[in-house]
């Protein structure tokens, strides 16, 4: 084969790799795996796909380049045969709150561009279609009337006409008018016979007859009847008894008195002015008044209190107003707010009659904006909420009266994306509409397969693209870079399994393999067995991790990778290592039990959370699992333990059973430790604090006075001044890449060279930080000093949940995801915490080997073991397995989906046969 065959790396030394050489053949679908910390992102992201974006950014002009991304070339001998790259990483690119899953993947365009073309006005009065009458369509109703029928042609004229008018009439030839049926000659002495009558200018007088003569006088005669009545012309047949009947047609778009918008583009585009709600500005939601403010605990009743601005002295006799004036009408002041029947509601939120309710109370509180007291109250109580003018949908009303087979744009967006793509393959336009949008619905359905074959079925088009999980946002992108049909790129992918159900993998194959197929080659990064056997090469990066690793342990097909010694990926895959299932299951009689659970698609479901286990909530795709844990149970927890959470934590569940039983509650997510390139694990453990601790206590450090301030590299005093404790310096290049270069002062140890010479057994700060947790750990286990135990114990959790590979001194923002929670469990296992504690951990495999697995479930052991409570949100079948209560959500997501399909230990939940979860658990657990 050729050498444009293959994609060929010489020497690669990005980060950890040892001088890596290999061949990539192109058109393939690769993946790379290994253990955490191996080196694949650096092969894969900072090697492959950075040099082909390199190339391809360089291949412009300079004036382009100023506003491209741009990367640093490779630690790299040569790359040969590189396409150009794209990258689908495992993180939501957008914080725009405009954004949605519909503009994202261009399905909303080709929609737009449909209800423009295609779509029919209807009147929300009448319901009947709303037309534009043309002088094509008076002429076919006159000449479509029997032959010889008289009709007379009208124009109404407008009220007010003055003699001047009228002469000016005379002057363009008009003779006659109509008042009350009877015909007048218009004449100077006019003015009196019409005063106060509804006027009709006559235009002309004729019989119904479709010879050409006749149909091109009408053409002119109704062209001047719309010119002369601006917009409106009326028809009126003469019958054979004498007796008449009118029509009235107007070129304006309107009915039933209203005046509707032609559709247009911009008419259903949120991101316009000539199509955004006017009121919340095309954001869908507003500040204003918040139900989850007003209403912070559901389980309360209108006696108990639930309206938090109706309570105190003064306030409360708001309250007692309204439960004075409801008891005559049966309401309930008793029952949990949670309970109300939206009538009951309605009446509490908006009153009525002698009955002053909530949005009484905030006017009242508008009215009295002059005292600081209601300026608090207001502040209070206002928040992120739906706007009630659009209801969410973003558009200005008029465009919900543009429809399509009875459906409007606001309709269809709101839909789940694979019902959605039922009704479009069901639906069949005619005549004209089936020539224009043939094209168009070619491209949504197109779009809205891709969607279904990544997992998103769920999903809706009008879904903020800032709510999405790290996976959906990469699928997303996988879907469109399917509806592109680009060819000959290279696609590298950070672990696209990620949030996946077992069930979905196949589908997500076959998305790959689509793209493969298209003639572009597919790099992915990954961990999970189906996408590692579906492969036809596969790169194995080790054989250990951080300095250990770096090295290629295997490359070729996957019935070569059984027989490979040297790879942890081909024993634990051929079963000759394996995470074992747990001998006994954790007894438990302590639970907090979540009833009436109401979020999104969960509709009134109760949930028992067993305390001091650990406990998996699965499911498919949009189950309803993270509105379960993160929306409802976290929320209401930490209200309840007096912590603050982020979110909104209104009417959504009663949270009883157990509760103080629980002291505190942690959510461990991916968002990263630290907001500054300065912060790293060292710090984040407090470990670093006991190492400068240990510096300033040497005999050198007591001489020159210093103290543990100045083995700071965050304070001035010790630190190199030239890069501020950085140990590099970054320089702008415009439109090149930027340079970072080592400092010139410090050469990079970041200290200055009096600190540096102050050494504990051999090594300075700067060397200290060099090393990584692993060395750390054993460099001071050598010693049994108070300070040194204390490095030690804040370290070693570190080792224990398989991150002892990266560098004390390594910056957090070069973590991934996977590494970042891992490091707050680390931190969590170093504190100690005595009080029982509830953990929550949001997907804890991500970028987790299944090596790597094993230990995390040794450190979820060590916790259960202190006494607290893990609540693992997780797809990963071996966690599953290892987990003492399962709870699986489904049976699908979204609208079919938001029930508990089973709960109970792993063996109970494999038995179910309506479980997904269970139908792969099975083999599992044998």
């Amino acid at each position: 084969m050729s050498h444009s065959n293959y994609i060929e790396i010489h020497n690669a030394r990005v980060n950890n790799l040892k001088g890596i050489s290999l061949k990539l053949p192109r058109n393939q679908f690769i993946v790379i795996t290994g253990v955490s910390g191996s080196g694949k992102s650096s092969l894969a992201f900072d090697t492959l796909y950075a040099e082909g974006q390199r190339r391809y950014v360089e291949s412009l002009n300079s004036y382009a380049r100023q506003f491209l991304g741009r990367n640093n070339k490779p630690e790299v001998d040569y790359i040969k045969g590189i396409p150009p790259a794209i990258a689908i990483e495992q993180k939501v690119n957008t914080r725009n709150p405009r954004s949605t899953v519909g503009t994202s993947t261009e399905v909303y365009d080709y929609l737009k561009l449909l209800f423009a073309r295609v779509g029919r006005t209807y009147s929300p009065v009448s319901g009947e279609e709303v037309r534009r009458d043309t002088v094509t369509s008076v002429t076919d109703y006159i000449v479509g009337q029997p032959v010889g029928t008289k009709v007379l042609l009208l124009t109404p004229i407008a009220d007010g006409a003055n003699s001047a008018y009228l002469k000016s009439l005379m002057l363009q030839g008009f003779t006659r008018v109509e008042v009350k049926g009877e015909l007048l000659r218009l004449g100077d002495d006019m003015l009196d016979k019409i005063a106060g009558h509804g006027v009709n200018l006559v235009i002309d007088r004729l019989s119904a007859n479709a010879e050409n003569d006749t149909v091109t006088r009408l053409a002119d005669s109704i062209s001047t009847a719309f010119y002369e009545g601006h917009g409106e012309c009326i028809v009126r047949v003469y019958g054979d008894d004498g007796r008449y009947t009118d029509r009235r047609f107007s070129d304006r778009y309107e009915a039933d008195g209203m005046t509707f918008s032609e559709p247009s583009e911009q008419l259903f585009t949120f991101n316009s002015p000539a199509g955004a709600c006017p009121v919340c500005e095309g954001f869908g939601n507003v500040i204003a008044v918040a139900e989850h403010l007003v209403i912070p605990d559901g389980s309360r009743s209108v006696a108990g209190d639930c309206v938090a601005c109706w309570i105190g002295p003064k306030l409360g006799e708001w309250k007692k107003s309204f439960m004075s004036a409801v008891s005559r009408r049966g309401f309930d002041v008793h029952k949990p707010y949670c309970e109300l029947s939206d009538a009951e509601r309605s009446l509490l939120w908006h009153g009525g009659g002698d009955v002053y309710g909530i949005d009484q109370f905030f006017e009242f509180v508008e009215e009295q904006q002059y005292k600081i007291q209601y300026r608090v109250i207001r502040s209070r109580f206002r928040g992120r909420t739906l706007c009630k003018e659009c209801g969410g949908t973003r558009l200005r009303r008029e465009a919900s009266y543009v429809k399509i087979d009875g459906k409007s744009i606001t309709d269809l967006v709101s839909m789940p994306i694979g019902e959605l793509m039922r009704w479009f393959e069901a639906l069949r336009l005619e005549g004209a509409d089936e020539r224009v949008g043939q094209r168009l619905l070619a491209e949504i359905r197109s779009r809205l397969r891709f969607l279904c074959d990544v997992g998103l079925d769920y999903l809706t088009l009008n879904r903020a693209s800032n709510t999405l999980s790290g996976g959906e946002s990469q699928r997303i992108n996988l879907s469109t870079s399917l509806g592109s049909s680009l060819v000959g790129s290279l696609y590298v992918l950070d672990e696209p399994s990620i949030g996946l159900h077992s069930r979905d993998t196949e589908r997500l194959i076959g998305v790959l393999r689509k793209l493969r197929d298209l003639g572009n080659t597919v790099v992915v990064v990954e961990h999970d067995e189906e996408i590692i056997r579906a492969a036809d090469r596969i790169v194995d990066i080790g054989p250990e991790a951080g300095r250990m690793g770096g090295k290629v342990v295997f490359d070729g097909g996957f019935d070569e990778l059984q027989q490979s010694e040297d790879s942890l990926t081909a024993r634990y895959l051929t079963g000759a290592l394996s995470i074992e299932v747990p001998r006994s299951r954790r007894a438990w009689n302590r639970c907090l039990k979540l009833e009436r659970v109401t979020r999104n698609n969960i509709k009134g479901i109760d949930v028992s959370i067993p305390l001091n286990v650990l406990s998996v909530v699965t499911g498919v795709s949009g189950s309803g699992k993270s509105t379960l844990v993160s929306q409802v149970l976290y929320p209401l927890l930490a209200r309840e333990t007096g912590q603050s959470a982020e979110g909104e934590t209104g009417v959504f569940a009663v949270l009883t059973g157990d509760v103080r039983a629980v002291k505190r509650v942690e959510f461990v997510d991916q968002n990263p430790i630290g907001r500054s390139t300065r912060s790293n694990a060292a710090t984040y453990l407090h470990a670093y604090d006991k190492i400068r601790e240990l510096m300033s206590q040497q005999p050198a450090a007591k001489h020159n006075g210093y103290t543990a301030a100045h083995f700071s590299f965050n304070t001035p005093g010790g630190r190199c001044e030239a890069c501020q404790g950085e140990g590099y310096v970054h320089i702008e290049m415009q439109f090149m890449a930027d340079v970072v270069l080592e400092c010139e002062a410090c050469h990079g140890r970041r200290f200055k060279d009096d600190v540096l010479e102050v050494r504990y057994k051999g090594k300075n700060i700067s060397e200290i930080l060099d090393m990584t947790v692993n060395e750390a750990v054993e460099f001071f286990s050598q010693s049994d000093g108070r300070v040194e135990r204390g490095i030690v114990e804040r370290l070693r959790p570190l080792q224990e949940v398989g991150i002892g590979y990266i560098k004390l001194g390594q910056s957090s923002s070069t973590l991934s995801g996977g590494e970042t929670q891992r490091v707050k469990l680390a931190s969590f296992i170093a504190d100690e915490q005595t009080e029982p504690t509830l953990f929550i951990f949001d997907e804890p495999t991500t970028g987790l080997h299944f090596h790597d697995i094993g230990k995390l479930l040794g450190a979820f052991t060590r916790l259960v073991e202190r006494g607290h409570t893990l609540v693992v949100i997780e797809h990963n079948l071996d966690v599953i397995k290892c987990a003492d209560y399962v709870i699986d959500m489904g049976p699908e997501g979204g609208d079919a989906g938001g029930r508990v399909v089973v709960a109970g230990t792993p063996e109970e939940v494999a038995a179910c046969a309506n479980s997904h979860t269970g139908r792969y658990l099975k083999g599992y657990l044998q």
